[in-house]
C-alpha cells in the first residue's frame, strides 16, 4: 500500500472542501448573517491543513497507483470529508452536539438528506447553502470531480473512478477518465444551471433556486423550508422538480448521448426502460387510487404520486405530501421502493434497477435451463451477453445489501425505535434517500433517534453511498498483503 500517496490525494480532497465551503460566504454577506466567521475559519483551516498534508507529502512521492489504494482513497476520502464538513454545523452552536453535525454532514455528502433539524429554516443562509452544497459535491462526487484535475499533477485516475463509480456497469463516455470526468460535470453543471433558471421563472429566489436545484440533481432532498417543496404550494415548481428528479435518476452517459442527438438512446436501454415502465405504473395505480377512494382531483392525484414516487425511487427524498397518509398499506408499498434505487450510472442510491433485472432476467431463464440442461443460455443486457462472473457478483451485492438492512433494522430496535421506524431509516439510510418511516418519515426527522442509532445510520450511509463493498473490502485482510 503506498500510503504517502493516499495522504497526498486526501490532501488534495481537503483542499476542495475547505474551497467549496466558503463558497456560502457571499450569501451570509447579502442577508447579514452571523455565519461568516466560522465559514472562513472552518473553510480556510481545512484547506490549509489539506495543503501542507499534500505538500509534504510530495518529494519523493512514487506515483504508482492500483485499486488497494483507490478503495482506501474513496473510503477515507468520504470520511475526512464529512468530519471537516461538519465544522461549520459544530462550531456555529446551530447543533447541539457533534455526531448531531456529523450525521447531517454524512447524510449530505451521501445525498441521503436525512437530517436531525426541526427547524431548518433557523439556520443562517451561508450554513445551509453548504448544506445544499454538501448534496451537490457528493451527488456526481468530489473524487470523479479530483479525476479531471488529478492528471495535471501527474496521478492518473481510473482507479479512484472504478472505486467511486461502483456497480455492475461503468459506462466511460471517452477513453481516458480525465475527458469523462469533465463531461459529467459539465452535463450536471448545465443540468442544475436549467433547473435554476426554471425555478427562479417559477417563484423561488436565487438562493432557494440553487439550493433545491443542488438537491434535486443530486438527488438528495435537503430543502431551506421546513415543509420542502410544499412550502411554495406551486404546481409549477413541483413538476419541474419532478423532472429533474428523473432525470437525476438516469445514467448519465445516455443524457450525453441525448445531448449530442441521440435521443433514441434513452428507450433503447433496457436498464431505462425497465426503471421508466416502473415508475409510470406506480404513478398510474396509486393515483388511480386516491382519485376513486380519497376523492382527489385527477391533476392533484398525478402530481402528488408522480412527486412522490420518483422523489423515492430516484433517493432524492422531497416531500410535498406524507403519502403514509393515503392508506395503511402505502407504508409498505414505500418501504419496498426505498429498497429499489434508480439507475446505475445516476446520482440516485439504492440496489439499482439494473442488479434486479439482472437477477430477475437470470431466475426466469434458470426455468428453460431446468428444461434445457445441455443448452447454454446466457443473460443478455441491451443485446450484449452478460458474464456469469457479473451476475454472481450482483447476487452477492444484493444478498449482502439485505442482510445489512436486517441487522441495522436490529440495531435500530434495540436504540428504542419500533420496528416499522427502524426499518424505515435503515432502508432510506442505506439506499442514501433521507425520509424513512413513521418518526423519522416525510414530515419527520431524525432528531429522536439515540447518539448511537446516528453514528450506526451515519455509517449505513456511507456504505450504501460507496455500494457497500468499497468500504468492506478494507476489512479483507487480503487487501493488505504484498
Amino acid at each position: 500500500m503506498n500510503f504517502k500517496l493516499v495522504f497526498n490525494i486526501l490532501g488534495f480532497l481537503l483542499m476542495l472542501t475547505g474551497v467549496f465551503m466558503l463558497a456560502g460566504i457571499p450569501f451570509s454577506l447579502y442577508y447579514n448573517d452571523d455565519d461568516i466567521l466560522v465559514l472562513f475559519l472552518s473553510g480556510l483551516g481545512t484547506a490549509l491543513l489539506g495543503f501542507i498534508t499534500w505538500l509534504i507529502t510530495l518529494k519523493n512521492l512514487e506515483k504508482e497507483f492500483s485499486k488497494r489504494e483507490g478503495y482506501l482513497i474513496v473510503t477515507l476520502g468520504w470520511f475526512l470529508m464529512s468530519v471537516f464538513g461538519a465544522f461549520p454545523f459544530f462550531f456555529s452552536g446551530y447543533f447541539t452536539s457533534f455526531t448531531d453535525a456529523f450525521f447531517e454532514t454524512v447524510s449530505g455528502f451521501t445525498t441521503t438528506g436525512a437530517s436531525i433539524l426541526s427547524d431548518v429554516e433557523v439556520l443562517p443562509h451561508g450554513l445551509l447553502f453548504w448544506r445544499s452544497m454538501t448534496h451537490w459535491i457528493g451527488g456526481m462526487g468530489i473524487i470523479v470531480l479530483s479525476i479531471a484535475i488529478m492528471p495535471l499533477l501527474g496521478i492518473g485516475g481510473m482507479q479512484l473512478f472504478q472505486a467511486e463509480v461502483a456497480g455492475p456497469s461503468k459506462d466511460k463516455l471517452h477513453p481516458r477518465v480525465k475527458e469523462t470526468a469533465k463531461r459529467l460535470w459539465a452535463i450536471y453543471v448545465l443540468f442544475t444551471g436549467t433547473e435554476t433558471l426554471l425555478l427562479l421563472f417559477g417563484g423561488m429566489n436565487l438562493f432557494d433556486s440553487l439550493c433545491h436545484s443542488f438537491g434535486t440533481l443530486a438527488t438528495g432532498g435537503f430543502s431551506t423550508k421546513n415543509q420542502s417543496v410544499a412550502y411554495y404550494n406551486s404546481p409549477f415548481i413541483e413538476y419541474v422538480i419532478i423532472i429533474f428528479m428523473l432525470i437525476g435518476g438516469t445514467n448519465f452517459s445516455l443524457h450525453y448521448l441525448a445531448l449530442k442527438g441521440k435521443l433514441f438512446r434513452y428507450f433503447k436501454d433496457s436498464e431505462f426502460r425497465f426503471y421508466f415502465g416502473l415508475v409510470i405504473f406506480l404513478i398510474i395505480s396509486s393515483s388511480l387510487f386516491l382519485i376513486i377512494y380519497n376523492n382527489q382531483s385527477v391533476e392533484s392525484s398525478f402530481r402528488d404520486t408522480a412527486f412522490s414516487v420518483i422523489s423515492v425511487i430516484s433517493s432524492t427524498g422531497f416531500a410535498t405530501v406524507d403519502y403514509q397518509k393515503w392508506a395503511p398499506f402505502f407504508s409498505e408499498v414505500f418501504l419496498i421502493m426505498l429498497l429499489l434505487g434508480a439507475c446505475a450510472g445516476s446520482t440516485s442510491g439504492g440496489v439499482k434497477m439494473i442488479r434486479y433485472q439482472l437477477l430477475l432476467k437470470n431466475s426466469l431463464l434458470e426455468l428453460k435451463r431446468l428444461i434445457h440442461p445441455q443448452a447454454v443460455i446466457p443473460v443478455r443486457q441491451n443485446g450484449k451477453v452478460v458474464q456469469t462472473e457479473i451476475i454472481a457478483k450482483v447476487g452477492a451485492f444484493v444478498l449482502l445489501y439485505l442482510f445489512i438492512f436486517g441487522i441495522g433494522s436490529v440495531i435500530l430496535a434495540i436504540t428504542g425505535l419500533d420496528s416499522t421506524s427502524a426499518m424505515g431509516s435503515v432502508a432510506a439510510c442505506l439506499a442514501n434517500i433521507g425520509p424513512g418511516l413513521d418518526v423519522t418519515g416525510p414530515v419527520s426527522n431524525y432528531s429522536s433517534v439515540t447518539d448511537l442509532g446516528k453514528w450506526v445510520l451515519s455509517f449505513i450511509m456511507l456504505l450504501g453511498r460507496l455500494e457497500i463493498f468499497t468500504i468492506l473490502i478494507l476489512f479483507s485482510p487480503s487487501l493488505w498483503k504484498k
